[in-house]
């Protein structure tokens, strides 16, 4: 249908969410605390502000700042990779 592959972009009430959901920081953070994740370059966002819908962030971004958490220094989740060191072995694929 496309002549191009858009990059897959996640509201930030679906990154609240899967925050949430994943039980990845607990308690979640702010909405607040997020903004300024949009803001400050952490996560890459469409833009360089919120659209007409909110902040827009690229889901790769998102899933390479939670490898990040997990201490994978270049962002790739150890999944890709085939390993599985016996951690977060039973957590869903976010």
């Amino acid at each position: 249908m496309f002549d191009i592959k858009p990059r897959t972009k996640l509201r930030l009430s679906e990154v609240e969410r899967l925050i949430k959901i994943h039980r990845i920081i607990i308690p979640p953070l702010s909405r607040a605390t997020l903004v300024n994740m949009c803001e400050d370059g952490t996560f890459e966002t469409a833009g360089s502000g919120p659209t007409s819908v909110g902040w827009l962030v690229f889901e790769e971004s998102f899933k390479e700042w939670v490898a990040r958490l997990d201490g994978d220094k270049n962002g790739s989740s150890p999944q890709s990779h085939g390993e599985h060191g016996g951690r977060n072995q039973t957590r869903k694929e976010i």
